[in-house]
């Protein structure tokens, strides 16, 4: 099972790396995975987006989660554009965002065997916000570091 885990940080991390890169021209360092315990977010505005296998048995969800800066300033360098706030170009870019690492990281885990179709992506906004996954299982948080401050992808599996 433990490689299984490694398996899909891997995924994970390849993808944002990939979206991030190529949608933003922003590179990222990946930091420590850890298991999450509660369900506060670490930041300001949260993409999530929840996932099914085909026969519906198992089920998870992902949630990109970024610091108003972090944010503002990844989605300004992907539209070409400088935010100073949170508004609905940058709240709808954050869901976009979230989808196209999710895909390409649900594209990863379906060549380890693990095969989810995805839902649609919604985002929430707010210090100290809350992110409800899928089950009460652990959710792995992978801390990630950006040019405009911290990203934290989570996924959890149920």
């Amino acid at each position: 099972m433990e490689d299984k885990v490694k398996q899909v940080v891997k995924k994970v991390v390849d993808a944002v790396t990939n979206v991030l890169g190529t949608m933003a021209m922003v590179e990222v360092k990946v930091g420590k995975p850890y298991l999450k315990k509660e369900n506060s977010a670490h930041g300001d505005i949260s993409g999530i987006i929840g996932f099914s296998s085909p026969n519906g048995k198992n089920k998870g969800s992902m949630s990109v989660t970024f610091t108003e800066q972090s944010a503002l300033g990844v989605i300004g360098q992907m539209l070409g554009e400088e935010f100073t706030e949170l508004n609905k170009d940058v709240i709808d870019a954050v869901g976009e965002l979230t989808n196209m690492i999710s895909g390409q990281a649900r594209r990863g885990m379906d060549e380890i065997g693990m095969t989810f179709e995805a839902g649609i992506p919604s985002v929430v906004t707010g210090k100290n916000h809350s992110i409800s996954h899928v089950s009460n299982s652990a959710i792995l948080a992978i801390p990630f570091e950006s040019q405009f401050g911290p990203i934290i992808v989570e996924i959890c599996f149920a």
